[in-house]
């Protein structure tokens, strides 16, 4: 089994990016040219190692080749967005990996690239990037490939030594048992689990019980082995189940129009341990978006583009409309999920304006919206 922060500071003592890895400050999936560039960095990485894995690390300052780190990032329909550009898309995994130095809230993401021994092109227009556009590594540049491009093997044997190079062992397993359950507070029951002998994972969280049923709040999981983490926050309720070979996480989100909120289930993760020593992490798709009244979402919608408007403006807000910007992100959010397609572009807007608040929580709620939104999307 592979460490993937061991993974990690191996590929990066390759202090150029090149034919095999790649690393970036940060994702921008939610612009164009960033979903683009995403796409193009994906396909070349793919046709120059078609027998080996191929990596993009991402949270690192580029030119003196330091961990800053970035949000975790859960959206788990990321292969939707590889198989809907590509034609032969690879499978990739995008996994968030904690770093001792990092703020709690943020970790190194590592996007796994699987090998398809297929050429991988463009299968629709991405930005400038045409549709048909083969692309492949040169050093550390992904560029369009000549007509009669052809797979070559050439990283297979320093890939491969690579990993082996971060491959666990007790101490390793041990130190991330202790380092879990020594960064969290003891009302967080801080726990661990094996799994077939062979996975060790940890997981912590602030229980509360709602109407008789047990959930748990600012979930930490850990997935020791791997230094892969999921993380759950103060705004999410979750509920936790396991069994000899799996652990399940069913993840709630609470919408409603002033005091009428209710929970409604969002997805669920299920970790798979395997015979084989291998694992994997699937999701099944739950909601069931609340439905209102149009007329009532026609008032609120309009009343939210109001302050929108004003804020774009710089004009100030009354008392009334500052109480309401907290509500926005989650007000938004419902009458998108009623048929109000610019909800996402009109709650974007007020961006800036929600993330300066010193109170962070409406940031926080905008991010879970825009969060959910997305997987609504891609389902």
């Amino acid at each position: 089994m592979i460490n993937k922060r061991l993974l990690i500071k191996n590929l990066l003592s390759h202090n150029d990016e090149n034919s095999f890895y790649d690393k970036k400050q940060k994702l921008s999936l939610g612009s164009k040219e960033g979903k683009a560039k995403f796409i193009k960095h994906v396909c070349a990485l793919s046709n120059s190692n078609p027998n080996n894995n191929s990596y993009i690390v991402i949270g690192i300052e580029d030119e003196e080749n330091k961990i800053i780190g970035v949000d975790f990032y859960d959206d788990s329909k990321i292969q939707n967005l590889v198989n809907a550009y590509l034609n032969n898309p690879p499978k990739i995994e995008y996994e968030n990996v904690p770093f001792p130095r990092l703020q709690r809230h943020k970790v190194i993401g590592l996007v796994t690239i699987y090998p398809t021994k297929l050429i991988t092109s463009l299968a629709k227009n991405a930005w400038k990037y045409r549709r048909g556009t083969i692309f492949y590594r040169r050093g550390s540049n992904s560029m369009p490939a000549e007509e009669n491009f052809v797979l070559k093997n050439n990283n297979k044997a320093i890939v491969e030594a690579i990993e082996k190079n971060a491959s666990n062992n007790i101490q390793l397993t041990l130190d991330g048992v202790f380092d879990f359950i020594n960064r969290h507070k003891p009302e967080y029951n801080p726990q661990y689990k094996v799994f077939n002998e062979q996975f060790v994972l940890c997981w912590a969280g602030k229980k509360k019980i709602i109407n008789n049923e047990e959930f748990f709040t600012r979930v930490d999981i850990e997935l020791v082995n791997e230094q892969v983490r999921l993380f759950f926050s103060s705004l999410d309720d979750v509920q936790i189940s396991y069994n000899e070979q799996s652990f399940i996480i069913t993840e709630y989100i609470v919408l409603g129009i002033d005091k009428t909120e209710k929970r409604y289930p969002l997805e669920k993760t299920i970790i798979n341990f395997k015979d084989n020593g291998k694992h994997d992490i699937v999701t099944e798709f739950l909601f069931e978006a609340p439905q209102y009244h149009n007329d009532i979402l026609q008032l609120i919608y309009k009343n939210n583009n109001s302050i929108v408007a004003k804020i774009v403006k710089k004009k100030s807000l009354s008392v009334t409309e500052h109480e309401d910007v907290y509500r926005l992100p989650t007000s938004y959010l419902i009458c998108y999920l009623n048929g109000f397609e610019d909800a996402p572009i009109q709650l974007k807007k007020a961006k800036n304006y929600i993330k300066n608040l010193e109170d962070k929580t409406t940031y926080i709620k905008y991010k879970e919206a825009m969060r959910v939104i997305r997987k609504v999307k891609y389902n």
